[in-house]
């Protein structure tokens, strides 16, 4: 079986997520146990299972990241075999490159240890929001936010998620107002839970703040090829993509549909949540099977499935 794996990103977090895991499985707690020492303090406690803590960018992306990567961990030596490519959504990049052997656990934890903070400062200066656009005509939403901004309004397109949805970021009294305007017009709309506006100009300083700390990161090739969804291609320069990822729209549907071109039997999607999974259904053909795992009872059926279709 040819598996593509899907990376979450930041929104998908909730507290409580991986417990049972972390209880369980001895794979998935070293992990976490690692991310403790890391950080000098109960990561089990003081960050995934603290509701407070998760809503902040700062600690939300080496929560997500934590999470995914021991879930790997758990179940690495069935399907590293049956591994063809990975596509992580924004941070989960940060994830889909660890699990490809570029970076380590703790080049990957402490990266977005900085990246989270760098991303929380530039939220912080500006009191701004992300918007789930939900409509089948992607070309008429561009046009009235090219038509907004005419008029006046910051607003930015951030997350070209799938051909209907579509996800944008800009000043908070903008959204606000551009919201109203397309529920008006009987558009569907749905605040993002995250605490800035990712991937616009807004994060323009923390791009600043990345491009030195990544300067002296050694990094080593990949053993699977990993999509970016800023370029929707397999990476090539590393550092320089994700410097730009923070500032650029995020294409995810391109990077799994190139994924897909390679090859593709399945995807599995490593995380709290099954939002890319939802999204590659609507993206990917109907015969690519999808699988999710976010805690114990997902690890087991998954892997017995998987390892049985492998067989």
């Amino acid at each position: 079986m040819r598996i593509g794996l899907l990376l979450s990103g930041q929104g998908a977090q909730k507290a409580g997520m991986g417990r049972d895991l972390y209880e369980q499985n001895a794979a998935y707690r070293a992990v976490v146990d690692q991310a403790s020492e890391l950080i000098g303090y109960d990561f089990q406690h003081e960050i995934l299972e603290n509701d407070e803590k998760l809503a902040q960018t700062q600690y939300a992306q080496m929560a997500i990241y934590t999470m995914s990567m021991g879930i790997y961990a758990a179940l690495e030596d069935q399907i590293k075999d049956q591994v063809v490519g990975a596509v992580g959504l924004s941070l989960g990049e940060y994830t889909a490159l660890a699990i490809a052997g570029v970076l380590t656990f703790e080049q990957g934890f402490k990266i977005l240890q900085d990246r989270g903070r760098f991303m929380q400062v530039a939220s912080d200066a500006t009191d701004s929001k992300m918007l789930v656009i939900l409509d089948n005509d992607q070309d008429r939403i561009l046009s009235l936010i090219h038509q907004a901004q005419l008029a006046g309004a910051t607003l930015y397109p951030a997350n070209f998620n799938t051909p209907k949805q579509l996800v944008i970021a800009g000043l908070a009294a903008d959204i606000d107002q551009f919201a109203d305007s397309l529920k008006q017009d009987g558009i569907k709309v749905v605040p993002l839970a995250v605490s800035g506006a990712f991937h616009t100009p807004f994060m323009d300083s923390a791009a600043a703040e990345l491009t030195p700390r990544l300067a002296n990161e050694t990094m080593a090739s990949m053993n699977v090829p990993v999509y970016s969804n800023t370029t929707g291609t397999v990476f090539d320069d590393v550092k320089a993509t994700l410097t730009t990822q923070i500032v650029s729209p995020t294409h995810f549907s391109d990077a799994l549909l190139a994924m897909q071109a390679q090859g593709l039997d399945a995807t599995l999607e490593l995380g709290p949540d099954k939002t890319l999974t939802k999204f590659a259904k609507q993206i990917l053909d109907k015969d690519v099977a999808r699988y999710t795992i976010n805690d114990l009872a997902s690890l087991q059926t998954v892997t017995d499935e998987i390892v049985g279709e492998g067989k």
